[in-house]
C-alpha cells in the first residue's frame, strides 16, 4: 500500500508496521551496531598511507552512512519555528505551501521537528484522533504534521514511524503505535522519550 497525500495517524501506523516487517528492515535494523565497540587501551596510530588504505576496503554506502551520523542534525528551534499556538488548531491542509522548495530530511530530523510539535502544541492519547480541540497530537499525528508543515515526505513519516515500531517491538510492545500511545495510563513524557530512543536508534542507523 502507498500512503496518500492526506494519511490518517491510523493509516501511517499500519503502513509502518508493514515496512517494520519487511526483508528490508529487518536487514537494516540487524545492520547497526547495538553497543559501541570496546576502546583500546593504547591503539596504534595508522600511518598516513594506511589510513586511505583502510577507506579502499570500506563500502560506499558505509561510508555515506557514517558520515551522516557524524552531521548534526539542525535545531528545529532555529530552523524552522512553528506556526504559534493559533497554528495548532487550524487544518494541516493550509500549511502544504511550507512544502515548496523544501529538501528531503532524515528520519532522525524529521523526529526532532516531531518532538517540537509534542512539547510547543502537546500531546494527546484520544482515541482514534490525530489531534484534540487544543491542537495537541498523537505520535502518529506528530510525524504527519511534522510531513505537512514541510519537514520530510511521506515515505520519510513512514520511516519515522517504522523506527518508533523498531524501539517499541525491542521493548516487548507487540501492537501498533496507536494503541501504545493511548494505553491507560500513558503520559506525555514516556511518549517524548520513545521518540528520543527512536531517533537514537535511527542516527546509530544514518537515518
Amino acid at each position: 500500500m502507498t500512503l496518500s497525500h492526506a494519511p490518517s495517524p491510523d493509516t501511517l501506523d499500519e503502513e509502518a508496521a508493514r515496512l517494520h516487517e519487511s526483508a528490508v528492515w529487518q536487514e537494516l535494523v540487524a545492520s547497526w551496531p547495538t553497543t559501541a565497540p570496546p576502546e583500546e587501551t593504547c591503539p596504534r596510530p595508522a600511518a598516513p598511507q594506511e589510513e586511505w588504505r583502510a577507506l579502499l576496503s570500506v563500502p560506499v554506502a558505509e561510508l555515506v552512512a557514517e558520515a551522516a551520523r557524524a552531521l548534526p542534525a539542525p535545531d528545529p528551534a532555529v530552523a524552522s519555528p512553528l506556526p504559534g499556538r493559533a497554528g495548532a488548531v487550524l487544518p494541516d491542509r493550509l500549511y502544504g505551501w511550507r512544502r515548496a522548495g523544501r529538501v528531503e530530511v532524515l528520519p532522525s530530523v524529521h523526529m526532532a521537528y516531531a518532538r517540537r510539535v509534542l512539547v510547543e502544541w502537546g500531546w494527546q492519547n484520544r482515541p482514534y484522533r490525530m489531534r484534540n480541540l487544543r491542537g495537541a497530537r498523537c505520535l502518529c499525528g506528530a510525524l504527519l504534521t511534522t510531513h505537512r508543515l514541510g519537514h520530510g515526505s511521506l515515505d520519510t513519516a513512514n520511516r519515522s514511524a517504522a523506527w518508533l515500531m523498531t524501539e517499541l517491538r525491542e521493548r516487548g510492545w507487540r501492537d501498533l503505535i496507536g494503541p501504545w500511545n493511548r494505553a491507560p495510563g500513558r503520559t506525555a513524557a514516556e511518549a517524548l522519550e520513545l521518540l528520543d530512543a527512536a531517533r537514537a536508534r535511527a542516527r546509530r542507523a544514518g537515518e
